[in-house]
């Protein structure tokens, strides 16, 4: 159905042309899923681009045939195209939020696509818009489809995307990334969808993610990238089961096994992934360790607990009538747990659990309806009432999921880095902060002339470093890491996570481990809870919860994370 040869995309630039991929050959077959895997900077969303014309300029295709059946891609002038595009060949984006206008109703958009591709009146687009919603599993599709995108779940919006994508009964589906910022549960559902519209209308799916865990599950053929670069091509089961190449087999060894617990995750050796260095900025390391800075309450021990009794998170509700009060939504139900000093303490469960209100109560971004929160023997103060002077703001610090949105990009990596030293006082002398913000590069594994550069200059996992050290500055003793890796490749994941490991033990620092990749959890945490619509269904010791679930809900989740078959490993 779909034949890639020798596709070659360049970029000028005022150096010369950059290529971005080249000499790529793939095909897929009608009903076929086609994965493509590799780590970020391979070239495989500039292959989704390339394929359904959407190339960003100045970019351009220098070489190559592609032909969706009997048609050239290649020799379609621009209205062509952008009629066959939407029509023949669809694609699913990673993100659903930024997919779908905000401004604009889903039949709106549902019925717009339609219109534009089909010859049908306004009711019969409408009545085709709610048979696709019904068909990837909205419930009270006439219902729903009055809604606006913000009132449905990230899983839901994206089947509201993959129903955008089907409008026009398409021949090929791109997706990019399709399940990344998803959780395990849903990831599931997405992942079956497409297997059934695969099977069912023989749609061709080229399926662009770096979670081999995925592609093993659903992928019929699979093509591995490197460096604009087919590395390996074929069968899901023989690529995957016996990698014939030795970057095929670096990438298998990256991905952290769910069926027993390591002691440190594997990173590729191979030339050109990008390598740690932990401990060797010694400026930094004598100043975490130091007490002599300290307030008398915190010399007594590095390590500090936190011990949460009967959280009670709730918000109001929408009105419904003028005479009616509103009910409220209970984030959190009266929750409690205890993360021990010194240890990593896992949170996991599916979007909409209340892992990230956890974590903004803790922080005082949230003020919760009751309950107590304790930092070491004193009580943490709840939201507003805790002034941007006490002692919590600087000891808990976070990490977030995105390291793309995380830094301002419009100031330097030194400015970034700094600005916790000065904000807390921690060091008056503008010299001495330059030296700690550079120590603290060469610390997290970064090279400290990456303190006049810009944050747009660096990957996705050495900004992700970069957050870390920026956390660091601040001499924090609690440190909560919200899905710190779920948008890196797995060689990438594999160096962020060992490194929080090694900085871990180093400075005794306890960690909230905030993830829906269960077989992360398993490596990272020592204890665990499992949030469910605001109420914890199980907690304990890690390995007895993967071991010997006792909720049928821990269960569930153990069931859908997508994991390679034991004769697989390598």
């Amino acid at each position: 159905m779909l034949t890639v040869e020798n596709l070659t995309v360049r970029f000028p630039t005022r150096f010369g042309d950059t290529t971005a991929i080249e000499n790529i050959n793939i095909n897929v077959q009608a009903g076929e899923i086609h994965g493509l895997v590799g780590e970020s900077g391979a070239g495989k969303s500039t292959v989704g681009a390339a394929v359904i014309g959407l190339l960003q300029t100045p970019g351009y295709i220098s070489e190559g045939n592609i032909m969706l059946g009997d048609t050239d891609l290649r020799a379609l002038d621009v209205n062509q195209a952008h009629a066959l595009r939407g029509k023949r060949i669809s694609m699913i984006f990673q993100d659903p939020q930024t997919s779908l206008n905000p401004l604009m109703t889903v039949e709106e958009q549902l019925v717009e696509t339609i219109l534009a591709h089909e010859k049908m009146s306004a009711d019969e687009a409408r009545t085709r818009a709610i048979d696709l919603l019904e068909e990837i599993g909205i419930k009270n599709a006439a219902e729903r489809i009055k809604s606006w995108p913000h009132q449905f779940s990230g899983g839901m919006r994206q089947r509201v995307v993959i129903a955008l994508a089907l409008c026009t009964n398409p021949e090929l589906i791109i997706a990019d990334e399709p399940t990344t910022a998803l959780d395990v549960a849903v990831q599931s559902q997405v992942l079956d969808l497409i297997r059934s519209l695969a099977d069912k209308r023989k749609i061709g799916f080229i399926l662009i993610t770096h979670d081999i865990g995925v592609i093993a599950q659903i992928a019929d053929r699979v093509t591995v990238m490197r460096n604009g670069h087919v590395v390996e091509s074929g069968e899901t089961a023989q690529v995957l089961g016996r990698p014939k190449h030795a970057y095929t087999r670096a990438l298998m060894s990256a991905v952290p096994p769910m069926d027993h617990k390591i002691d440190r995750f594997s990173v590729p050796a191979t030339e050109g992934i990008e390598g740690a260095s932990v401990f060797t900025g010694d400026l930094a390391e004598q100043w975490l360790l130091e007490e002599k800075d300290l307030p008398e309450d915190e010399q007594k021990e590095l390590s500090i607990g936190l011990s949460i009794e009967a959280l009670d998170v709730r918000f109001s509700g929408t009105r419904k009538s003028l005479w009616r009060k509103p009910e409220d939504f209970i984030a959190l139900d009266k929750i409690s747990f205890n993360v021990k000093p010194g240890s990593i303490m896992g949170l996991v469960g599916e979007s909409g659990s209340g892992k990230s209100t956890v974590a903004k109560t803790i922080t005082g971004l949230i003020t919760p309806n009751s309950g107590t929160m304790m930092l070491g023997n004193e009580i943490l103060p709840a939201g507003k009432s805790r002034s941007r002077k006490h002692a919590s703001r600087r000891i808990i610090q976070m990490v977030f999921q995105d390291p793309y949105s995380s830094l301002n990009s419009r100031h330097k990596i030194g400015s970034i880095l700094t600005e916790p030293l000065w904000f807390y006082g921690l060091e008056k002398d503008p010299e001495k902060r330059q030296e700690l913000a550079a120590s603290m590069l060469a610390l997290v594994g970064m090279a400290p002339d990456a303190i006049d550069k810009y944050p747009h200059q660096f990957s996705g996992g050495q900004r992700q470093r970069i957050a870390v050290a920026r956390a660091l500055l601040a001499r924090p003793r609690f440190l909560i890491c919200d899905e710190p890796t779920s948008a890196l490749d797995v060689s990438i994941q594999a160096e962020i996570l060992n490194l929080l490991k090694d900085l871990q033990s180093k400075f005794g620092l306890t960690i909230l481990f905030i993830s829906h990749n269960l077989s992360v959890v398993r490596q990272m945490a020592d204890d665990m809870v499992v949030l469910r619509n605001g109420v914890i269904e199980e907690a304990g010791k890690t390995e007895d919860l993967f071991e010997r679930p006792q909720a049928e809900y821990t269960k569930k989740l153990l069931s859908l994370t997508p994991v390679m078959p034991k004769d697989w490993a390598c």
